[in-house]
């Protein structure tokens, strides 16, 4: 696609760039939810952790930078309340709210939120910006997720970030990195920077 084929408005993500309808935000925000469903049941378990690695923390960050704040929320509230209501689509097929890693999920539904903001300001137009929208939408993630654990647990704080933080510093960082890559490079097929 060349630049002439794209027109150009400040504070676009990429789901911006198709066609605008209602037919398409829905699409986008049912879509979103189930990427993230499905990139849920990558899941590796972490021993000594009741949280696996799984790729939904990556799914909902690409969501919430490439479909912007609003249908980030949205399609990750659509996500959280499923789940909530018994699709099997939380980490290795799991459903409800009673699980010690939700809090996880609320946060996923607040760093898509944040992402999506960060992307409509150009936050994934470089490889450095990238980073630092992913970071700040990783430390969201842990930030609700790690003393939901402790309290769902019985942990204390520390033993909730050896067991729900640390483990998954470098997985988090392989993401970034993935992202980094991924959305600078689809904004420059589209023909645009920031």
């Amino acid at each position: 696609m060349s630049t002439a084929a794209v027109s150009t408005r400040p504070g676009e993500v990429l789901a911006d760039l198709l066609p605008a309808s209602r037919v398409r935000d829905v699409a986008l925000v049912l879509g979103g939810a189930a990427l993230t469903g499905i990139a849920a049941q990558i899941a590796v378990p972490v021993p000594g952790s009741p949280v696996p690695v799984t790729g939904q923390t990556f799914a909902a960050l690409l969501v919430g930078t490439a479909l912007g704040a609003r249908r980030g929320f949205l399609s990750l509230a659509v996500y959280a309340l499923a789940g909530m209501a018994g699709v099997p689509w939380f980490a290795e097929g799991t459903s409800g709210a009673a699980a010690p890693s939700f809090g996880y999920i609320i946060g996923l539904l607040l760093a898509a939120t944040l992402v999506g903001a960060l992307a409509r300001r150009g936050g994934d137009r470089s490889v450095l910006r990238t980073a630092g929208t992913m970071l700040l939408g990783e430390a969201v993630i842990y930030a609700v997720g790690v003393p939901y654990l402790a309290l769902a647990t019985g942990m204390t704080l520390t033993q909730a970030i050896a067991a729900g933080l640390t483990p998954f510093l470098i997985g988090d960082a392989l993401k970034a990195v993935l992202a980094m890559g991924a959305l600078p490079t689809a904004w420059k097929l589209a023909g645009r920077r920031g």
